[in-house]
C-alpha cells in the first residue's frame, strides 16, 4: 500500500502553521499584494469618488502606479510581519476583488515613524462600498495582527471623510488628535483615531 509518513506529526505541525499566516472572515478571502498587482491598484484608482478624499478625485495614471505607489508599497511590505497592502476578495461567486486594506507603521513616511503603533487603512471600490466589507476586512486584518503581537493601532482621514471615520469608530478607535501630515504624497491636515487593543 501507499506509505503513510507524511501524516506524521511534524508535517501536519508545519502545514497548520502555514495555513493560519493570513487574515480570515466570514465572506471574505486575503492575499498579501506584491509588484506583480499593479493592474489591480491602478484599477481601484480609477474611480474619481474612490480618489475623492486621497487627492480630490484625480484618477492615478499607470506610471504613477508604476513609479511612485509600488515602491512605496514595497518599501513597508513585510510579510512576516503582517506589513503591506492585503487585497480582501469575496469566497463566492467569480472571487471578485474588492478593495485592499493597508497596514504599516504609523507615520511610516514621515520623521515621526512609530513601528510601536500600526496604522490601518482601506480602499474598496465604489460597487462594493456601504456593504460592511470594509469594516469586514480592517477587522480581520486588525485581528491577524494581534496574534502577530500589535496591540495598538491607528487610522487617519480627513476629516470631512465620514465614512472612513465611521469604519474606525466601528473598530473601536476613537479621536486621538488633529495633525498636519505630509510626505511625498500627500499633504494636509488630517484626523487621527486610535485604539489600544491591549485595553479591556
Amino acid at each position: 500500500g501507499r506509505s503513510h509518513r507524511h501524516y506524521q506529526e511534524p508535517f501536519d505541525v508545519r502545514w497548520l502553521t502555514m495555513a493560519i499566516v493570513q487574515p480570515e472572515s466570514e465572506r471574505l478571502t486575503y492575499r498579501l499584494l506584491d509588484e506583480t498587482d499593479g493592474e489591480f491598484l491602478w484599477e481601484l484608482d480609477q474611480c474619481e469618488a474612490v480618489m475623492r478624499f486621497i487627492n480630490g478625485g484625480r484618477k492615478t495614471s499607470r506610471k504613477e502606479t508604476n513609479d511612485i505607489f509600488i515602491p512605496r508599497m514595497l518599501s513597508y511590505r513585510n510579510a512576516p510581519a503582517g506589513w503591506g497592502l492585503w487585497q480582501a476578495s469575496l469566497k463566492d461567486g467569480d472571487k471578485t476583488a474588492l478593495g485592499w486594506i493597508l497596514v504599516r507603521p504609523h507615520g511610516y513616511f514621515t520623521e515621526q515613524r512609530d513601528d510601536s503603533v500600526i496604522e490601518l487603512g482601506w480602499r474598496f471600490k465604489q460597487d462594493w462600498w456601504g456593504k460592511g466589507y470594509a469594516t469586514e476586512a480592517a477587522r480581520a486584518v486588525m485581528t491577524y495582527m494581534q496574534t502577530l503581537g500589535a496591540h495598538s493601532f491607528s487610522a487617519i482621514a480627513l476629516p470631512e471623510n465620514t465614512a472612513s471615520i465611521h469604519i474606525m469608530k466601528k473598530l473601536g478607535m476613537t479621536f486621538s488628535h488633529t495633525e498636519h501630515y505630509q510626505d511625498q504624497v500627500f499633504n494636509d491636515d488630517i484626523v487621527v483615531y486610535h485604539t489600544d487593543a491591549t485595553k479591556p
